[in-house]
């Protein structure tokens, strides 16, 4: 979810200007490919759509802010073959360099690189004369009310939900919904201030936490809408897959949730596939296909996460992008799909079935993320080492060093590293998993 706090230019990448009066980086040089695409601030999983584009052929733009917590990965600045920085969050000023740029040389595609550009990047895409998702309807897929109301007009069953915008609307909320209820904002992402509540005191302490919350989120502060919804009690899985340039619905992977414990709803693991009884299975793959039309997702991937309740899926919020948490390297990893491929393939116009599958790596991949709840300061790390070491483990990486103060919000931003790794069975994927959680430990260093 966060980008990378460095803003040093790559040694190659020295800045222009653009005719439109936006900083460009030099370009290198290209393959020769089918086109340009264009990638609209890159992050978390977004950034693989830049060497996923190059990999098929194309000349990689990507459009960035560059500052701030919009500041490029070292990696996509140094992957693309050129960067556009605008302010992204100024559509447009955004529709200006981009407009300039295809009008010199036309782009065969534009993708959101984060769940927040999803809707600019279909109005560039519309205006562009490109494929994308509707303009008229994107905003379902941002919006959960928004989302909400689209499902419920199409028959789906959805949380009971209310929206509020301010202290004085939560009491009617919770009349209309009951405790234990969720409340979350409509148009954030990682978890950030969903909160479980189970009386309305415990409500409007979630809620005044979100509406003063100062910190911006890629550039973004919250507007003080959120739902109170139904609290779903069941397990919880993500649905990974794209909508080709076909128009055909394709479900490449399930994927199972670890949460972290409740009142926050903190995803600190995923395991690639979920193991489902095959009936299971369909229904809920028969559900995210009607999702998926109901919301009007007509091109590209998405991420639709659902908890099954008394075995019914029941959908919490659908993403029309990439799902996060480094999930595409689990599918690619089980399935031997490239999900990046697939988004880049869906909104250029390729083909997907000339797409080359691999051979899974694995049966199963899995990731654990690491925290350290109640521990402040300085503090020092064990078991790291012994669980680099363990079979199957194909990453273990500290993102916060040992002077560096941990994080205490309960959503993305309190994991501090993760463990990635492969297993031969769904309950071997489990197992490492919690061995992982229960192998690393943060404690202060003796004085």
């Amino acid at each position: 979810m966060t980008t990378s706090p460095s803003s040093t230019r790559a040694p190659w990448a020295p800045a222009r200007r653009s005719r439109s009066g936006s900083e460009v980086s030099a370009r290198r040089e290209s393959p020769v490919g089918p086109g340009r695409v264009l990638i609209i601030e890159p992050a978390s999983s977004g950034t693989a759509l830049v060497g996923a584009a190059r990999g098929l052929g194309f000349e990689t733009v990507v459009a960035s802010f560059d500052a701030d917590d919009r500041t490029l990965p070292d990696r996509v600045r140094q992957e693309a073959d050129e960067v556009l920085v605008v302010d992204t969050n100024d559509e447009e000023e955004l529709f200006r360099a981009v407009a300039s740029a295809h009008g010199a040389a036309p782009f065969a595609g534009v993708l959101p690189g984060f769940e927040f550009y999803v809707p600019v990047a279909a109005r560039l895409a519309a205006r562009l004369g490109l494929r994308g998702l509707p303009a008229d309807t994107v905003e379902g897929v941002r919006d959960k009310a928004v989302m909400r109301a689209a499902m419920a007009a199409a028959g789906l069953r959805v949380p009971r939900f209310a929206e509020v915008s301010a202290e004085a609307q939560l009491e009617a909320a919770a009349a209309r919904v009951g405790f234990p209820c969720v409340l979350k904002p409509v148009d954030s992402a990682g978890s950030v201030h969903v909160s479980r509540a189970d009386g309305f005191g415990q409500l409007l302490a979630a809620y005044r936490a979100l509406a003063e919350d100062s910190r911006p989120d890629m550039g973004r502060l919250s507007d003080g809408r959120a739902l109170v919804e139904e609290y779903l009690d069941g397990p919880e899985l993500s649905v990974e897959g794209c909508v080709g340039a076909d128009g055909r619905t394709v479900v490449v992977a399930l994927t199972h949730k670890v949460l972290g414990p409740e009142p926050s709803f903190v995803e600190i693991g995923h395991v690639v596939q979920a193991d489902l009884p095959p009936k299971a299975r369909h229904a809920v793959e028969e559900y995210v296909r009607e999702v998926v039309g109901a919301l009007g997702v007509t091109v590209g991937p998405f991420h639709c996460e659902l908890r099954l309740v008394a075995d019914e899926p029941v959908l919490i919020e659908l993403a029309a992008r990439l799902g996060g948490d480094r999930i595409p390297d689990l599918v690619e990893a089980a399935v031997g799909v490239s999900l990046p491929e697939l988004a880049v393939a869906a909104h250029t116009g390729l083909d997907s079935e000339v797409l080359a599958s691999r051979a899974p790596r694995a049966k199963y991949a899995g990731i654990r993320f690491l925290t350290a709840p109640g521990v402040t300061g300085r503090r020092a790390v064990e078991g790291m080492d012994r669980i680099a070491a363990l079979p199957g483990v194909l990453e273990a990486e500290l993102t916060f060093d040992a002077d560096t103060p941990l994080p205490g919000d309960q959503d993305y931003r309190c994991r501090v590293g993760h463990v990635l790794y492969t297993a031969d069975s769904y309950q071997d994927a489990l197992d490492l998993g919690s061995r992982i959680t229960l192998g690393v430990t943060f404690v202060p260093p003796v004085a």
